[in-house]
């Protein structure tokens, strides 16, 4: 394992205990924890779109920072909170609350993990010209991986989170938006000519190299399953 794997792998599991902490606390914390979150990937954001307009007085730098600061309060934060808080069933077998903001974390993580390691051991064709470090056989193996929380939930979740052809497409469509969400940012990160959003996270860069993919799908989740 190389020192720059290790710290990635250190970095993500300080992360998920944190996660972990903050979405079965109390609302105060999961509320606050988005808030700091969202605000550090504005933040991020916000230097990139200055590289990327080459003027903070330019109108188009203005209007970009706007619509991801409403993305970030409104289409993040609002579903996020729903989807955590509510009682209801869902559209599926699975429930909504704390567990299935959970699961849905695990699916963009499981999503990443694959993409790395399946793409670092294959190789092979490139998948776009927005992130070269990005192939096929990577995408194909985030697609492979996503399955695997469910997996883990219907072995401990048996009647919620049952192994059929609803949960199993919700998997992959999370795991989609995902891997589209990744693109995205690595394209905004491209135009501004930056390898990183931030340098805060060891072995991963910025706060929103690691959440690209999930500020994308946990909204998504949360619109396909109601």
């Amino acid at each position: 394992m190389t020192i720059e794997l290790k710290k990635r792998v250190k970095t993500s599991s300080i992360l998920l205990l944190l996660a972990f902490f903050c979405i079965f606390s109390n609302d105060i914390v999961f509320f606050i924890s988005l808030i700091l979150i969202t605000g550090l990937a504005f933040f991020e954001i916000s230097e990139i779109i200055k590289k990327i307009c080459k003027s903070v007085k330019s109108i188009k730098y203005f209007i970009l920072n706007i619509l991801a600061l409403y993305y970030g309060l409104i289409i993040f934060i609002i579903p996020s909170i729903i989807l955590r808080d509510s009682n209801t069933i869902l559209n599926s077998s699975i429930n909504a609350g704390p567990m299935c903001i959970l699961f849905v974390l695990l699916i963009c993580i499981f999503t990443d993990t694959g993409g790395y390691f399946v793409g670092k051991k294959i190789g092979g064709k490139k998948l776009s010209n927005i992130s070269p470090s990005k192939t096929i056989s990577g995408s194909i193996g985030s697609f492979i991986f996503s399955i695997i929380p469910l997996l883990i939930f219907s072995f401990i979740y048996s009647e919620e989170y049952l192994i059929n052809v609803k949960n199993i497409s919700l998997c992959l469509l999370v795991s989609l938006i995902s891997q589209m969400g990744d693109l995205f940012i690595s394209f905004t990160k491209r135009k501004a000519n930056v390898k990183d959003t931030g340098r805060i996270l060891p072995g991963h860069g910025g706060i929103l190299d690691r959440i690209d993919g999930i500020i994308f799908a946990l909204p998504f989740a949360w619109l396909i399953l109601y």
